[in-house]
């Protein structure tokens, strides 16, 4: 399988502050991975990092390729042609995405036009109508007259699909695109992304935090806890088999599961500020079974960044 996105020794620094740090993972032609996490992590700081959209008072290292094209440290000029076209996000918001005084199908048209997969003006529009026909929008043709503010909150994240797909990405990223939908159209938005990735054998980095949505539509997952990836592996073996105690404490939380006393199982405290991460172990300070051991730095147990976990006191191993 051929390696779309390679990112590895990824950081982000906000001055000499580090807000995520060392990470490492690939993602092949046709692979859907999950990255997952509370909010606060680093998820779509990452995800801005691999698209070389990051603010211009925070500063990257290491390394992203997406196919032979360096990310990091390539100026604008280089960057701007691939998105839209090698490179495309769907961000957690529509109307910030949308251009409010734009009909919606010029505006799928204009990104086919800039481009230049459709140089012709009345091809491009023609185009963007199928194109949100494909994306399940009832009549297209007039959807596509339509502005952004005439469309519902699950119409409006399907423009936004059919934009980040016109152009037959090799790599696409969605930031928590159905959070704010009910649970229908999320559905519908789920099934749209996973058919358009799979006919153009797309990559896909879908970040969430719903690990629901994530064993249905990922093969591979990442956990990120404070910047750092703390497990990573197949869906089905993470899911059922998780080693991180970060991990476990998610899909304990996900599973609405309770204790003796009847309360909800919770991750005890919350997520420190970016940057405010403890030293070592990133997670220690919410781990019942941390020990003076977890004050160093992990190791990373697997023989790839793909699969493994950097955790002294693994579930299932007493501490």
């Amino acid at each position: 399988m051929s390696e779309v996105l390679q990112a590895e020794g990824l950081s982000v620094y906000a001055g000499g502050l580090p807000l995520i740090e060392d990470v490492s993972f690939t993602i092949g032609r046709g692979e859907r991975v999950g990255l997952i996490g509370e909010s606060g992590s680093g998820k779509s700081l990452t995800a801005l990092a691999l698209m070389g959209l990051l603010p211009e008072e925070l500063s990257a290292g290491g390394s992203v390729r997406l196919g032979s094209t360096q990310i990091i440290g390539s100026p604008e000029g280089t960057l701007a042609p691939l998105r839209g076209q090698q490179m495309s996000m769907v961000f957690q918001e529509p109307m910030t995405a949308l251009n409010p005084t734009m009909r919606v199908g010029d505006q799928v048209a204009e990104t086919m036009r800039l481009h230049r997969t459709h140089s012709n003006r009345k091809a491009a529009r023609a185009a963007a109508v199928k194109l949100l026909d494909d994306v399940g929008l009832p009549s297209p043709a007039e959807a596509a007259r339509a502005y952004p503010h005439q469309l519902s909150g699950g119409q409006r994240q399907r423009v936004v699909a059919a934009i980040a797909l016109a152009n037959d990405p090799e790599l696409l990223i969605c930031d928590e695109p159905t959070t704010a939908l009910d649970v229908t159209v999320q559905a519908l938005v789920l099934d749209l992304i996973t058919r358009g990735v799979a006919a153009r054998e797309s990559a896909l980095l879908f970040i969430t935090h719903d690990l629901g949505v994530v064993a249905t539509v990922c093969d591979r997952v990442l956990v990120m806890y404070g910047g750092r990836i703390v497990e990573a592996g197949e869906v089905q073996d993470v899911f059922t088999r998780p080693q991180h105690r970060y991990t476990a404490g998610l899909l304990a939380a996900s599973d609405l599961a309770v204790n003796d006393a009847g309360q909800l199982l919770t991750i005890p405290g919350a997520v420190p500020q970016a940057g405010a991460f403890p030293a070592g172990c990133v997670f220690r300070n919410r781990c019942a079974a941390a020990t003076s051991e977890c004050e160093t730095l992990p190791d990373w147990t697997g023989d790839d960044p793909e699969h493994g976990h950097a955790c002294v006191h693994p579930v299932g191993v007493p501490a």
